[in-house]
């Protein structure tokens, strides 16, 4: 049977033979990052369908070559972080059936930033999986009305995208938990307005580490906006970034782009997967480009 067929039957329920999805969680060796390395070398288009890999202990990616998304697992359910396009949605859903998970028992979707490349495809998996969405009070009118904030820097140039209804919000520092899941909400605007990261511990082994799915901190704008001309922006933008590389636990860096991380690099052992700097690089390479972004505009 094929992935598509068995996506699809898992879906239904009805008239199809025993499902992939009725399985337990896989031997995670089975889905190591070097396949997932392989297939998208050279591919980094946000619809380009990816296999899916084991991060560390309940965490997966299942996302496309150009965009993360993440399964975290727990005998009481899932949940998923961020959805990519609405054409990945459908590979979304294939690699966690062929995981061995259920559809039905992702119970909460999640969201980085409200740009199409990473929310475009969740109102899609809330209808297979009938999960929850949650999200940051400033996201709500843009992920429900597909559109970009009137003060997002780049709404000139984002198409729109499905909106998705948002059944729960929630503020900077809360949890989200789901059994033994617990995930903390960070407020990181600036990329968008409502822009959040992610934070929670998983454990192999006995060996628990704190991940850190950080949103994009990158000044990118449409060509008639200036950021010099919006200080208040940039000062949310400033504040955003030296919260994230002031985060005092930060094992594992995961971005929403897996290129911002060289997140592939690092499941296939070609660079080191845990690197409790990673947050702090990452915000100082992001204060480095806005303060070139600035001088370039004021040069201009």
């Amino acid at each position: 049977m094929s992935v598509r067929k068995t996506a699809l039957c898992a879906l239904l329920l009805a008239g199809c033979a025993p499902a992939k999805v009725d399985a337990p969680p896989p031997a995670t060796a089975s889905y190591d990052g070097r396949a997932l390395a392989k297939a998208c070398e050279g591919r980094t288009g946000w619809d380009d369908p990816a296999p899916p890999a084991h991060v560390y202990g309940n965490v997966y990616t299942v996302g496309t070559c150009g965009i993360t998304v993440l399964l975290i697992t727990s005998k009481e359910g899932h949940i998923l972080i961020d959805g990519a396009t609405q054409n990945a949605a459908t590979s979304i859903i294939d690699n966690i059936v062929i995981l061995g998970f259920k559809l039905s028992d992702v119970k909460y979707l999640l969201s980085s930033h409200e740009h199409l490349d990473h929310v475009g495809g969740l109102s899609e998996l809330k209808r297979v999986t009938n999960a929850q969405v949650i999200a940051r009070p400033e996201a709500l009118v843009s992920l429900e009305t597909g559109r970009p904030d009137v003060t997002d820097p780049q709404k000139d140039v984002l198409p729109s995208f499905p909106g998705v209804k948002v059944d729960q919000t929630i503020m900077d520092g809360e949890l989200v938990t789901l059994g033994s899941l617990k995930i903390r909400a960070i407020s990181t605007p600036g990329h968008s307005p409502g822009g959040t990261s992610w934070t929670w511990k998983s454990c192999e082994d006995g060996k628990c580490l704190q991940f850190v799915y950080a949103d994009s901190l990158s000044a990118v704008s449409s060509e008639a906006y200036k950021f010099t001309e919006h200080p208040e922006y940039v000062a949310i933008l400033r504040k955003t970034i030296q919260k994230i590389a002031s985060l005092e636990s930060c094992d594992l860096l995961i971005t929403p782009h897996p290129s911002q991380s060289v997140f592939f690099e690092r499941l296939a052992g070609q660079e080191a997967l845990l690197n409790s700097s990673g947050c702090r690089a990452y915000g100082t390479n992001a204060s480095t480009r806005l303060n070139q972004r600035l001088a370039k505009e004021v040069s201009q």
